[in-house]
């Protein structure tokens, strides 16, 4: 029973066809650059975060612990002193920045336009890859299209081949006329191969932008190509789409957004040349565990001290100094408790600090000249870029045009192909006309509607191309409805 519902799922997905929209939908979730970028925009999220949490006072807590010998300072005495001991530091530290002329505050509303300006470039980014797999997606159409053109003319062919065959067995038409139509077939048939071919390569195409495995069934839903809904032409003058674009495109929104991050670092760094103002405080105490024994001293005569004083006769006297002899232990003498020693070390501090930039090699100066003149490059490339889009935009819709009087133009070529061929078709039943004069006529039509299909894909596309720029993505809701 598995096995049998294996079977079927596999089936079925085999025989699930896909539309544009499901296309580009699996290209956007599947693209790995769009991973990427979606990636750097977390990270100019969370650079965005940390410079909000910045305003905050910062506070951190640091301890030591240790043992210490020789000749040191006490930490519970302040007392230097030739004692081993085990001592514990605490120290609470917190400051905040008071007045720095709004460095901080613009190097936030910088770090906000960037991160907006990173999901920008994603959404851009998406933009390009729906436009290239809509295209692509166009092109496989196409190529089925010409593909079931190339099995017509085959048909056909064997058609005529019967129908000669029959005239060429009755003595009606001389062989050579059943050996000019094998020829057309055999170059039909090749045709065909080629169309075929094609078929496959573009799906091939589609499934590498998609980032599809080149090995799992792939079909495409096959609507007609004059079912795809189009804007009228009259609605996408180049001026109207032009102003469309500059306002919903995402590119025009990175740089918008990188414009107006410049220009906050620009005065964030203005702000670090003058002095900055800060508040700090902080809380300490500690602690330090010694033991020493502690000896009865003996008294043990008397030595010389070195020193002398007078005798009031003019002489001196020596003075002297009692000796002693190390009894047996008394006991120990300790450090006082760890409760005690650190409500009794217990160590506060508060104040303000004052910085003046005086000379730092000139780094905050250069970091101003630098930001100054990224606002302006910033500034230069909105311009060039707009200048871009609206030549861009004006190519396009020059595109569109010639496109569509192509298009008209090919299926007036087809009329005409089809009459002439229809005439020489009945000429020849009759034997008035010789097979290589229908031949020849046949060619010209399967030409024309090669062309015109060709021509037809082609002004969708561009058609779609404009209807982009309006920014309004593909209308992948719609199409091909």
């Amino acid at each position: 029973m598995f096995i049998f519902f294996s079977l079927i799922t596999i089936i079925a997905q085999a025989q699930e066809k896909w539309s544009l929209q499901k296309c580009v939908q699996y290209a956007l979730d599947s693209n790995i650059s769009i991973k990427q970028n979606e990636i750097q925009a977390q990270l100019a999220g969370i650079t965005y975060k940390q410079s909000k949490l910045s305003q905050i006072p910062s506070a951190n807590l640091s301890n030591n612990e240790g043992y210490r010998f020789g000749k040191s300072q006490n930490p519970s005495t302040g007392i230097l002193e030739n004692q081993n001991f085990f001592q514990i530091g605490l120290n609470l530290q917190s400051s905040v920045e008071i007045f720095n002329w709004f460095s901080k505050k613009n190097t936030i509303l910088a770090n906000e336009w960037s991160f907006m300006a990173a999901k920008a470039a994603t959404d851009k980014l998406k933009n390009d890859i729906a436009l290239t797999v809509a295209n692509s997606y166009l092109q496989v159409l196409l190529a089925i299209e010409q593909e079931q053109i190339a099995d017509a003319q085959v048909k056909l062919s064997l058609s005529q081949l019967d129908i000669v065959n029959k005239q060429v067995k009755a003595q009606a038409l001389p062989e050579l006329n059943a050996v000019e139509i094998e020829a057309q077939l055999a170059s039909d048939s090749a045709n065909l191969i080629t169309a075929t071919g094609n078929v496959t390569q573009t799906k091939y195409v589609l499934k590498s932008y998609m980032n599809l495995d080149a090995g799992a069934p792939f079909e495409i839903e096959e609507p007609p190509a004059d079912k795809i809904p189009l804007e009228p032409i009259a609605e996408l003058q180049p001026e109207s789409v032009y102003a469309l674009a500059l306002a919903n495109l995402p590119q025009q929104r990175v740089n918008e957004y990188n414009l107006k991050a410049a220009q906050k670092n620009s005065l964030a760094a203005k702000g670090l040349l003058y002095p900055s103002i800060s508040a700090y405080g902080s809380l300490g105490t500690n602690y330090g565990y010694f033991r020493t024994p502690t000896y009865s001293q003996i008294p043990n005569g008397y030595a010389p001290s070195g020193l002398v004083i007078p005798d009031g006769n003019g002489g001196f006297i020596d003075v002297q100094k009692p000796l002693f002899t190390t009894g047996g232990k008394n006991g120990y003498i300790t450090s006082d408790p760890l409760g005690t020693q650190f409500s009794n070390n217990f160590g506060q501090s508060v104040g303000l600090s004052l910085s003046i930039p005086i000379f730092n090699g000139w780094q905050s100066k250069a970091n101003y000249q630098r930001a100054k003149l990224n606002v302006r490059t910033l500034q230069y490339q909105i311009q060039l870029d707009n200048q871009t889009l609206k030549q861009d935009i004006y190519q396009a819709y020059n595109a569109a045009v010639v496109a569509l009087e192509k298009f008209n133009s090919s299926q007036k070529q087809v009329d005409a192909a089809q009459q002439s061929y229809d005439f020489a078709s009945k000429r020849f039943n009759v034997g008035m006309l010789g097979t290589l004069e229908l031949l020849t006529d046949q060619n010209k039509l399967f030409q024309a509607k090669l062309q015109y299909v060709s021509n037809q894909f082609d002004y969708v596309f561009k058609m779609k191309v404009l209807e982009f720029y309006k920014g309004q993505g593909l209308k992948l809701a719609t199409d091909f409805k």
